[in-house]
């Protein structure tokens, strides 16, 4: 029985290995017996491989995603933080811009009546101790300036020094309540004093009651002894409202401020007056009404029906 079974089993070993060596010869010669076992085996696990990577891609996609979900994030704050800076740099630059509009107007206000200035940044803006309303500037003493000297903007008068140190010096404006300056109406030469009153609009008192002022009057600074605190020719406002009440020893009225109080971010301090008066030089031009734009409407007859 042991025989028998050990005859057998050399017997299949031997026709296995022929059978292969046969199967290999055939491969080699070209012959595609094999192809069809493979294409038979690829039919049968195929289905069973598309399965695994139905199973498997959700679980491969969310490793995947988060991996990249960290760079994702680290992108997008690195967007926010560029996004912010350029923001940053962007109104740092219009504000540069809005200054140097600014300045270059002053300069050719001041030029044109041969005011030598200081340009000073406005640093704050508040009531100091002695005024309800005030603008501290960065220009002081080092800079040559002193008390009693008259600020100017790009529009017109601002206020006066009233406050000095090494770097700074506080600023009265025009709108303070205690505020005054005596004026004179361009072209007549009428005088009288304005008071500021707290807000863009101040109060015309004229000095001779036998003058009177109309509304659009131009007002200018008539200039004080020594030319401190005020220089003259420097543009204040123009009248916008008239009082006639009965009684009144002189005509008075409303004046609003050529200067912009809310956008003081560039100033000058006069700190040397001119050899002559300018006189009217600095009176501001009176702006070009735009033209009213016309529309032409063409109108074109129906046809007249035929019967």
């Amino acid at each position: 029985m042991r025989q028998g079974g050990g005859n057998r089993s050399r017997l299949l070993l031997i026709s296995l290995i022929v059978t292969s060596l046969f199967l290999i010869t055939l491969d080699l010669r070209g012959v595609s017996v094999l192809d069809g076992a493979r294409t038979g085996t690829q039919n049968v696990l195929g289905p069973f491989q598309r399965a695994g990577n139905v199973v498997l891609s959700p679980v491969k996609n969310f490793f995947s995603d988060i991996t990249h979900l960290g760079r994702t994030r680290t992108q997008l704050e690195n967007l926010r933080i560029e996004n912010s800076k350029l923001r940053r740099e962007l109104i740092i630059r219009r504000n540069a811009d809005g200054q140097l509009s600014q300045l270059k107007s002053i300069l050719d206000l001041a030029g044109t009546a041969e005011y030598k200035v200081v340009n000073c940044r406005t640093i704050s803006q508040g009531s100091g101790q002695s005024f309800s309303e005030t603008i501290t500037i960065d220009c002081g003493s080092n800079a040559r300036i002193r008390t009693n000297m008259t600020v100017i903007s790009q529009d017109g008068i601002v206020g006066v020094v009233k406050e000095v140190s090494a770097n700074t010096s506080v600023v009265m404006l025009a709108t303070d309540p205690t505020f005054r300056i005596g004026v004179r109406v361009a072209g007549t030469q009428q005088i009288g004093i304005l008071s500021g009153r707290g807000s863009s609009t101040s109060t015309l008192q004229l000095l001779d009651n036998l003058t009177t002022i109309k509304v659009g009057d131009v007002l200018l600074a008539r200039g004080s002894i020594s030319n401190r605190p005020f220089v003259p020719g420097v543009p204040v406002g123009y009248v916008t409202d008239i009082d006639n009440s009965a009684g009144e020893i002189a005509q008075s009225g409303t004046v609003h401020y050529y200067a912009n109080f809310n956008n003081l971010g560039v100033v000058a301090v006069v700190v040397g007056a001119p050899v002559t008066n300018p006189g009217d030089a600095l009176v501001p031009a009176k702006p070009t009404p735009k033209p009213t734009p016309t529309v032409t409407i063409y109108v074109t007859p129906s046809p007249t029906p035929t019967n």
